[in-house]
C-alpha cells in the first residue's frame, strides 16, 4: 500500500470509527471520570514518524502516582482500578487513538509508538522503523495482547526488556519488510480476534 492510499484509508475509517464508537467513547470516558476523576485521558509523548514527538491519547486506567513511575505496568499494579482492568482487557483505552489516526500522527497499522527514552536502544538497522507512521496495532500488539500479565512484578520495565523487547523488535522489523494493504487488513482482523479471545 503506498503512503497516499494508506493515509486516505486511515483518515476515512478513523472518522467512521469516531462516529460509530462515539457512544462507547462516551461511556468509557464517563466510567473513567467516575472511578478516577480528571483527567480522563492519559497523553504521553511518544516517538512518531521521523522520530518526531507526538502526543498519544489513551483513556486512563490507573491512579496518578505521587512520585516517579515506570514506563510499563503489570496487571498487578495497585494503581490500576477495577474499571481500569476492564478498560485494558478490551483495549478500550486505545480508542482515543482514532483521533491520532485522523490527525495523521498515527496509522491503524504500524509499529507501536515507543517512548523516546527507548529509541536509543534501536540498532542502526532498526531505525528504519521510524520511517513509518506508528500504529494502533501490529504483529507485536497481537502477540503481546496480554502484555500486562508478563510484566507482573516489582520492576515491569526490567521485565519488559528481559521478556518482550527483543521479540517485539523482531516483529516490528517483520512489519517493515512485509507491509502491504492485505497485511494491514489481516492485522486489523487478528487484533479484534485477539481482544475478544482474551480470558
Amino acid at each position: 500500500m503506498n503512503r497516499l492510499a494508506k493515509r486516505i484509508f486511515d483518515f476515512v475509517f478513523s472518522i467512521i470509527g469516531l462516529i460509530v464508537f462515539a457512544p462507547l467513547l462516551l461511556l468509557t470516558g464517563l466510567a473513567v471520570l467516575i472511578s478516577l476523576g480528571r483527567p480522563i485521558l492519559y497523553a504521553p509523548k511518544r516517538a512518531g514518524r521521523s522520530n518526531s514527538l507526538i502526543t498519544v491519547y489513551k483513556f486512563r486506567s490507573m491512579r496518578i502516582a505521587d512520585g516517579p513511575t515506570s514506563h510499563h505496568s503489570g496487571d498487578d499494579d495497585p494503581r490500576v482500578t477495577t474499571v481500569g482492568k476492564w478498560v485494558r482487557k478490551f483495549k478500550l483505552d486505545e480508542l482515543p487513538q482514532l483521533w491520532n489516526v485522523a490527525k495523521g500522527d498515527m496509522s491503524f497499522v504500524g509499529p507501536r509508538p515507543e517512548t523516546p527514552d527507548y529509541i536509543k536502544h534501536y540498532t542502526p538497522t532498526q531505525m528504519i522503523i521510524l520511517e513509518l507512521r506508528p500504529g494502533i496495532t501490529d504483529f507485536a500488539s497481537i502477540e503481546f495482547a496480554d502484555l500486562g500479565s508478563l510484566l507482573k512484578g516489582d520492576d515491569p520495565d526490567k521485565l519488559y526488556f528481559e521478556k518482550v523487547w527483543d521479540r517485539k523488535m523482531e516483529l516490528r522489523m517483520k512489519y517493515v519488510r512485509q507491509r502491504s494493504f492485505w497485511v494491514d487488513i489481516k492485522l486489523i482482523f487478528l487484533t479484534f480476534a485477539a481482544i475478544f479471545n482474551r480470558k
